[in-house]
């Protein structure tokens, strides 16, 4: 499954996204809104709700939100609004994650379907959570398809926060050894189409040979698009759930402020330089992007 993941600041920019998903023909279906703010899921609702129907149902009440809407209350960190159909999913693995009992729609039609709450749905839960919490909000494509995932990619690019200009150079990556880490080079773009499907290869090539402590060298890396770093936080979480560890080091500015700007340094242990990650391996210790 591709997934492209758009961090927004403001729910004006994600609202245009969410149109332009729509008008483009991505299937409503595929569509996820995130956010922390009851305010902002119920204006962002009833606004999109107005300009595509079949998104939010068409139908709101006075007080009631939207079809496809669910909330989930987490202890520690408080109420997740999340509108499209495979929101309930999302939260209810946030939920369950979290501890919390309390996952519920706010609104549905008889017959609208009702999305399991399983492991993939949530594959990203952790990555979800820091970016809330920082304020901001996302919007998700989750889809199979290829043509789906092109188009949805180059909108939440458009739309989201930390816009950069991509090289026109060939990506590539190659792999090596040191101190008992498998080093990943990367180089070119980490981008919809040859790079991010470069990069699953690769993580699930070393993850079938039981690689389970990863570095990724990105130093000759200019551009991460929204595929890229969904590519990115699904390999991430892959390698946690398997009780391993993937760090990154050496980030070029442009990626620091695409990592910034969406809250990956938050997520992941990030060094300036191959031998500080190297050393974090050795000794155990985490050391989180600044």
């Amino acid at each position: 499954m591709e997934t492209a993941i758009g961090v927004f600041d403001s729910r004006e920019r994600a609202e245009e996204a969410v149109k332009e998903l729509v008008e483009k023909q991505i299937p409503e279906q595929a569509i996820i809104f995130l956010t922390r703010s009851e305010s902002e899921a119920m204006s962002f609702g009833k606004e999109i709700g107005g300009y595509a129907g079949g998104f939010l149902g068409g139908a709101l009440g006075a007080t009631a939100g939207c079809v496809g809407a669910a909330l989930a209350l987490i202890p520690g960190f408080g109420q997740i609004f999340a509108l499209g159909a495979g929101g309930a999913a999302i939260l209810g693995y946030l939920g369950s994650k979290a501890g919390s009992s309390l996952t519920k729609a706010i609104a549905e039609e008889p017959g609208t379907p009702k999305p399991t709450t399983d492991e993939k749905a949530g594959e990203n839960a952790e990555y979800f959570l820091g970016v809330l919490n920082s304020g901001r909000s996302l919007v998700l494509v989750q889809t199979d398809f290829h043509d789906v995932a092109a188009k949805a990619s180059a909108i939440l690019d458009r739309h989201g926060m930390g816009k950069q200009t991509p090289s026109a150079g060939k990506t590539t990556s190659s792999t090596r050894q040191a101190d008992g880490v498998t080093i990943v080079d990367f180089r070119g773009h980490i981008a919809f189409g040859e790079g991010n499907t470069q990069l699953r290869e690769t993580l699930a090539r070393l993850a079938a040979a039981g690689v389970n402590k990863m570095l990724l060298n990105l130093k000759e890396v200019d551009f991460v698009d929204s595929s890229g770093i969904g590519e990115i936080v699904k390999g991430h979480m892959a390698m946690r759930k398997r009780g391993g560890h993937l760090k990154l080091a050496c980030l070029t500015k442009p990626v620091n402020d695409i990592f910034r700007a969406t809250s990956l340094n938050k997520l992941f242990e990030i060094y300036g330089d191959e031998e500080s990650a190297l050393k974090s391996f050795e000794s155990g210790l985490g050391a989180a992007a600044g």
